[in-house]
């Protein structure tokens, strides 16, 4: 297994994606993957596979996103080191929170691209998150170990009542989305997402105690 980045954007390097995707077999990734080309092909647009450097059916921690950004089939993973800022500002918030990647699955509340070739990012449309939602409980029968889930933005945010009753004794922490849009407009959104990205990781250190 590669050594973890010690910066965020790591998979901007050819190298370092090639190494990545040398992983995409690994097993602790592949029934998300087999649920992933499920979704895909059911929809009819590409989804992308979890990072195998993270947590895969082993996470304790699901961290929910709203949709892949028109960006991601240049690495085909939903991970915190692609090269954009929304992923980089992910980077260093889970590693100030102390959060371990083998505890971590980064996912998305609309897990399958929406965006045409070639067009701007945008925010799912309500059609597109009520055909997500039946995906989210075949998700967590993959992740026996989940302890607490992270829901970042307003669209990743209306999981909440889908996974209280899927599973009513997980804790659900809603922060803001950690795109730079966001992230910029006010002091008070990224320490948002620190305290909750800070309480999930202490929730995870109970769970462990």
């Amino acid at each position: 297994m590669p050594a973890e980045p010690m910066a965020p954007k790591a998979l901007a390097d050819p190298e370092a994606l090639a190494a990545r995707r040398a992983l995409i077999d690994s097993p602790h990734i592949a029934p998300i993957r087999a649920l992933a080309a499920r979704i895909s092909a059911e929809r009819g647009a590409p989804v992308p596979a979890p990072d195998p450097l993270d947590g895969g059916v082993g996470a304790r921690m699901l961290l929910l996103l709203e949709t892949p950004g028109p960006a991601v089939l240049r690495t085909g993973f939903v991970t915190r080191d692609s090269a954009n800022g929304t992923a980089a500002n992910l980077f260093r918030f889970l590693a100030e929170a102390g959060l371990s990647r083998a505890d971590t699955l980064i996912w998305n509340a609309v897990p399958w691209l929406i965006h045409a070739e070639g067009a701007r990012n945008r925010a799912p449309r309500r059609a597109e998150v009520a055909a997500a939602a039946p995906y989210l409980a075949p998700l967590l029968d993959l992740l026996p170990r989940l302890a607490v889930a992270v829901l970042a933005g307003r669209f990743a945010g209306e999981a909440a009542p889908a996974l209280a009753a899927l599973r009513a004794d997980l804790p659900v922490i809603r922060v803001p989305h950690p795109s730079p849009t966001y992230v910029c407009t006010s002091p008070e959104v990224p320490e948002r997402i620190r305290r909750g990205l800070a309480e999930a990781a202490a929730i995870l250190d109970r769970a462990s105690a």
